[in-house]
């Protein structure tokens, strides 16, 4: 069962593979799914970096009095 289903995952990746090299439309489509993927990826660390360093501002602040 496992192997079967990892089988047709390759055979599933390697179709959808080909069918993006070959297709215009689908290339521009997966390279600007990847731009604004990258892009909320990009601000959620932004914000979770903004969020850390608040936070050990914070802890600093309390620390020194």
């Amino acid at each position: 069962m496992e192997k079967m289903f990892c089988l047709g995952l390759m055979f599933g990746m390697v179709g959808g593979a080909l069918i993006v090299a070959n297709s215009y439309k689908a290339r521009t489509l997966v390279k600007k799914s990847q731009s604004e993927v990258m892009e909320k990826v990009n601000e959620m660390m932004d914000e979770k970096l903004n969020a850390m360093n608040q936070k050990s501002e914070g802890e600093s602040g309390k620390a020194k009095k």
